[in-house]
């Protein structure tokens, strides 16, 4: 979801369409005519300001809020978008862009709780969200880490999230990094919930043995009311209460 990486993020996506109808079959039951209909967005300091209550009334119910990346920034429009959203009525989560490269990953999830990705049991609140994607700076697409690598990193964040908050973090992937990176991992999916990046009309194969996704971003040049230009538009695989219920924890 960062914006310098967007022209990679669009050869990614679209590098998964090919392959959508193998999968369709299997991912049947997670297309948005069958479940995932409660709409969602993601947004950063890239969206500037934004009207909360204008983006509820639009319909949209809940939000991933750009909150840190790395070890040592922190999006200026977190606490504003963090905060009106709430009041708002909109559910939110923290999200952090991952940088393997420059730091252990409990460095990472430990300076991502304490900067907004914590979380509370208060019905509006999901637990923070671990955005892993092709490396946009130097260093190469996996960060320059092994698959083995990789997975510990990986392993790292969660765990020490975990720690920190109580919740097992939610995973911003696409299917192609998530293979070639990890090394076709599937160790997360039996209690993280799969956040799929894919741009097109279907979700298309998931990540290896992720058995179903809970949040699919659709699409990178969504409209919505309160929002000037494009914002990531999402669904939530479920309805809104199940949504309620992931916040808090159920």
């Amino acid at each position: 979801m960062i914006r310098t990486g967007l022209t990679l993020r669009r050869l990614i996506a679209a590098g998964i369409t090919a392959v959508a109808a193998a999968a369709t079959a299997l991912v049947a039951t997670a297309g948005p005519a069958a479940a995932a209909t409660t709409p969602g967005i993601d947004v950063s300091n890239y969206q500037g300001a934004i009207n909360w209550t204008s983006v509820r009334n639009s319909g949209i119910q809940f939000a991933f809020i750009k909150a840190t990346e790395g070890t040592a920034y922190k999006d200026p429009r977190f606490n504003a978008n963090y905060v009106n959203a709430y009041n708002a009525g909109v559910i939110r989560g923290a999200y952090h862009f991952a940088r393997p490269n420059i730091s252990s990953g409990a460095t990472q999830a430990n300076y991502l709780a304490s900067n907004g990705g914590a979380w509370s049991a208060d019905s509006r609140t999901l637990p923070a969200a671990l955005d892993l994607e092709g490396n946009p700076y130097a260093g190469g697409y996996c960060y320059g880490l092994s698959t083995t690598g990789m997975r510990n990193w990986v392993q790292d964040f969660l765990n020490t999230y975990r720690a920190r908050t109580s919740r097992y973090a939610v995973i911003y992937t696409t299917t192609s990094w998530w293979n070639q990176c990890t090394g076709s991992w599937t160790g997360p999916w039996a209690n993280h919930p799969l956040w799929l990046a894919r741009w097109a009309s279907t979700p298309g194969t998931l990540p290896a043995g992720a058995p179903f996704y809970s949040f699919w971003q659709y699409t990178a040049t969504g409209a919505v009311s309160g929002i000037s230009g494009n914002v990531d538009r999402n669904y939530w695989n479920g309805d809104r209460t199940r949504l309620i219920a992931l916040a808090n924890n159920g």
